[in-house]
């Protein structure tokens, strides 16, 4: 039987990290079942000399056709459009090589592609929305709606992604919170008529993770030993952790706010970050008032996370509960869980609170006050943590690679199926 042919498209590059975790992985587990990949996306210049061949490589030993095409920064809006553009371009060269039975869009640039395939060729596709991306790029500050020309772009993509969930053969969500909203939208009189209409055809797959890199069991006892050596760290000290960038959505002032309290209570607790911002930890935590002997940031590939992760106490990670984050699925959940390490997360993330609740995971921070600050940490010190042990096992069933791709399967099988 002849293996159908899913084209992949991502506006993300398979040489950042997020394509090397949440994007190959899947296509891979995927390609061992009856589909044969191809796969376009945008690399950054940096990234692309830096791992280009290990991506080719990848991709070649995998049965993956890659067709890498290079990222246009400049001008704004113009070099989006132009991007977009090359990508129809590509998308009807490789249709034309080798016809396609599904184009698996990730996001609304790839969406539009989608879109257009099917119209001109009748090619059906899946709408991996990755989130509520117009409403992100508002809440987050880069679009300000007072700018005439950001106003104009955001309508145009909401009226885009009411336009994707009709079309779609079939939707992914991130989240049950996002999922839940969507289909609220339909109940809306000012919503089109035609997805009020439609029978919405929405999974939901959570950013997953390999749970055999990130597993504790894997990281030696003399291993923990040389990491705790090089960051001076002792065996018996309570390790915060937080792992990842520090950027537009993540809130490092409440963060450390939090760890001022922990160290109240726990006088010789540390706060490791792994991260490549560490200047702008330190200058914060300086600021606050916190030593620098109480603070620890280490840069490291992702293939050395895991090992640094298993020398955390307990995780935080705290985000602007902003609109569009109802479908964010944070990454470092499942890679924190999947290491057994207990969560401290706010409430008002996607499913994030949730499950950390409903699966005994760690703790939620209702609000950003000193209060709750103190009910938290009281938690935490009255804990022995022999609670969580379960944590790793419950990863395994929410955010485990293979189910993620399984859900990916069910979801072009009915595509094909219609």
């Amino acid at each position: 039987m002849q293996k159908k042919h899913i084209l992949f498209v991502s506006y993300d590059g398979m040489t950042d990290s997020l394509g090397q975790s949440q994007v190959i992985p899947y296509i891979i587990e995927l390609s061992k079942k009856d589909y044969k990949f191809s796969l376009i996306s945008f690399e950054k210049e940096t990234n692309y000399r830096k791992f280009k061949d290990t991506i080719k490589q990848l991709c070649n030993t995998n049965n993956i056709d890659w067709y890498p095409k290079s990222y246009t920064k400049k001008p704004p809006i113009l070099s989006t459009i132009w991007d977009i553009f090359r990508m129809y371009r590509e998308t009807k060269t490789i249709h034309k090589k080798s016809p396609i039975d599904i184009i698996h869009c990730r996001s609304y640039q790839a969406a539009s592609i989608g879109q257009r395939m099917q119209s001109k060729f009748n090619i059906p596709w899946l709408f991996d929305m990755r989130g509520f991306w117009a409403d992100e790029r508002v809440d987050g500050g880069i679009w300000k709606l007072s700018n005439p020309i950001f106003k104009f772009i955001y309508k145009f993509y909401k009226k885009k992604e009411i336009e994707f969930l009709i079309d779609a053969g079939a939707v992914i969500s991130l989240t049950e919170n996002g999922k839940e909203e969507i289909l609220s939208w339909q109940h809306k009189q000012t919503t089109p008529l035609a997805l009020r209409e439609k029978q919405l055809d929405i999974s939901v797959i959570p950013c997953c993770v390999d749970t055999e890199l990130f597993d504790k069991d894997k990281v030696t006892i003399d291993r923990q030993s040389e990491l705790r050596t090089s960051l001076n760290i002792q065996a018996d000290q309570f390790v915060l952790g937080y792992v990842g960038s520090i950027g537009t959505w993540y809130m490092l002032p409440e963060m450390l706010d939090f760890f001022q309290v922990l160290e109240k209570s726990n006088p010789t607790a540390i706060f490791l970050f792994i991260s490549n911002e560490g200047d702008k930890v330190k200058e914060l935590a300086a600021q606050k008032g916190i030593s620098e002997d109480k603070i620890r940031v280490i840069s490291c590939l992702h293939s050395q996370v895991a090992s640094y992760i298993s020398l955390f106490t307990a995780s935080i990670y705290f985000i602007i509960p902003a609109y569009s984050k109802k479908a964010s699925s944070p990454t470092k959940q499942a890679e924190l869980m999947s290491m057994g390490i207990p969560v401290i997360c706010n409430a008002g993330v996607g499913d994030s609170d949730l499950i950390v609740q409903k699966h005994n995971a760690g703790w939620v921070v209702d609000n950003f006050t000193q209060a709750n600050y103190e009910m938290v940490v009281d938690a935490i010190e009255k804990s022995d943590f022999s609670e969580f042990k379960m944590i790793s096992e419950t990863c395994k069933s929410i955010f485990a690679l293979e189910k993620g791709a399984e859900i990916f399967e069910k979801s072009y099988l009915r595509i094909l199926d219609k």
